[in-house]
């Protein structure tokens, strides 16, 4: 998550989410750009088919607290509590996988020292010659110098052969001007020197306080150690240096099936609050052994980013940070696939949005403060988009994430958001629902409301708010959390 500052000797951090096929146009990249532009015009056979199966998927599992695809791997440890000192881990946080050495990638952290207290806050990743990348960025009017950096050196590389990715938490270098940019330039050319590779095969991201500028020599101090302790795993440690106001380490894990060859999916993340979807996430970084030429996994990560990080909201803020960043580094023997609807990627396509869902659920479940992961879904609407406007003024209404904090099944409420979305709806058949309960049918009062179970139902840590708003046939499903006193406070006290 990013913040603005206010104190100008303060130096804490945080970042957040950007766009799918919209943030591709945001990513500068020309076969990006022409992706987007191919689905949004539905011209594209692979991309209507993949939103369909993608539609269908979400509403099989309508009735379900989203839980992704893709089987947990078993707990690792990992030393150390909340990424700023203080903060109670998240009641709904859950254990860091296994995640084994991907092919082609090896990782380090260090510390920096953007942070007052002790924790490792730089990640390096170096990648294998070849390896290909693909982004989605915030759209973010604001956005910041290493967003900037990333989206300009994809288009000019075409996302190929990407050799590094640095990130640091504690300083998002966002609204910093030329100064900036001149700093994430020169960590990039040092970096470059040292892996001996081009400037503009480094990418760049950052996280932390608004309009404070990169002290670069911090980072660049730090490389020859950093480097020295590059290694195939360190998944776990990684997802500890990005953190800023997260409770607990994100990460997801997946193997797939390529001709016959068997491919890993790894990822981090971090976010915990200014989260609302609009992109892709606060900070995600994606690795894969597979091979894939740069256009297809463009095409593959502007997609399923629509299903899953633009599907997540914390607090309805849109950070200038977010970056989600997929890399394929081809070192899994599995034949090179230059075409996203190729059908040997079938199960590499399911696997990898189960990883991207995995992610972002995650930082819902980390939200500051929260204390309830809820499913919202709206049927019944105009159109998906139409659906997916109602379900996210639904998710982002303070007075309905207050209710859920004080397990009040007001669903007086949430008839109010979904009336202020602005969005046709059928006032005579608007139904509302907690998980099996009715609490409307019809435009009125269920006849079989029951107070006392609808009070029971939202005790839970996990429950799902499913509506019908009775004019069509579009679905949509958000995933939130609730706002309590700590959410305030976390914030209220950012930068201290």
């Amino acid at each position: 998550m990013t913040k603005t500052p206010q104190k100008a000797d303060k130096t804490s951090g945080k970042t957040t989410v950007a766009k799918a096929p919209e943030a591709a146009q945001g990513s500068a990249n020309p076969v990006a750009a022409a992706g987007a532009a191919l689905e949004r015009a539905l011209v594209d056979p692979l991309t209507s088919a993949l939103k369909r199966a993608g539609l269908r998927r979400g509403q099989k599992s309508a009735g379900e607290v989203a839980t992704p695809p893709a089987a947990p791997a078993p707990a690792k440890p990992v030393s150390g509590g909340a990424g700023k000192p203080g903060l109670a881990i998240s009641p709904l946080a859950v254990p860091f996988p296994v995640i084994p050495p991907i092919a082609g990638v090896e990782i380090a952290t260090g510390r920096a020292g953007f942070y007052k207290h002790e924790r490792e806050d730089l990640v390096l990743m170096r990648f294998a010659e070849g390896t290909s990348a693909a982004g989605v960025f915030t759209r973010h009017g604001v956005g910041s110098a290493p967003v900037d950096w990333c989206k300009r050196q994809l288009a000019a590389s075409g996302g190929a052969d990407v050799r590094a990715l640095v990130v640091n938490a504690g300083c998002a270098n966002s609204f910093t001007g030329r100064p900036g940019a001149d700093a994430v330039r020169r960590v990039a050319t040092a970096v470059g020197k040292r892996l001996d590779c081009r400037q503009r095969d480094v990418m760049m991201a950052s996280t932390g306080v608004i309009g404070v500028i990169l002290d670069d020599s911090k980072i660049t101090a730090r490389l020859p150690e950093v480097e020295a302790r590059l290694t195939a795993d360190a998944w776990a440690e990684a997802g500890r240096a990005i953190m800023t106001t997260d409770t607990f380490p994100k990460g997801a894990y997946a193997t797939a099936m390529i001709d016959g060859h068997e491919v890993k999916i790894a990822g981090i993340a971090k976010g915990s609050g200014m989260i609302a979807p609009d992109m892709a996430t606060m900070l995600a970084f994606v690795a894969t052994d597979a091979a894939i030429a740069p256009a297809a996994l463009q095409t593959l990560v502007s997609l399923y980013t629509r299903t899953t990080f633009n599907c997540v909201t914390v607090d309805g803020d849109r950070s200038t940070n977010d970056t989600l960043l997929l890399f394929a580094t081809g070192q899994s023997g599995a034949p090179k696939i230059h075409r996203a609807g190729d059908k040997r990627l079938a199960d590499f396509r399911e696997k990898l949005e189960a990883v991207l869902l995995d992610l972002a659920l995650q930082l819902v479940k980390d939200g500051e403060g929260a204390t309830k992961f809820v499913k919202i879904t709206v049927n019944g609407a105009q159109s998906p988009a139409s659906a997916r406007k109602i379900a996210r003024t639904i998710a982002e209404s303070p007075l309905v994430k207050t209710a859920f904090a004080g397990e009040d099944a007001n669903w007086g409420r949430i008839v109010m958001a979904v009336g202020r979305a602005d969005e046709p709806v059928a006032r005579e058949k608007i139904s509302v629902k907690f998980g099996d309960l009715y609490a409307a049918r019809d435009g009125l009062i269920s006849a079989e409301y029951d107070e006392a179970k609808m009070s029971a139902y939202v005790k839970n840590q996990q429950f799902e708010v499913s509506v019908d708003v009775g004019v069509g046939k579009g679905s949509s499903t958000v995933w939130t959390c609730d706002l309590t006193k700590q959410y305030v406070a976390i914030n209220g006290d950012y930068r201290s």
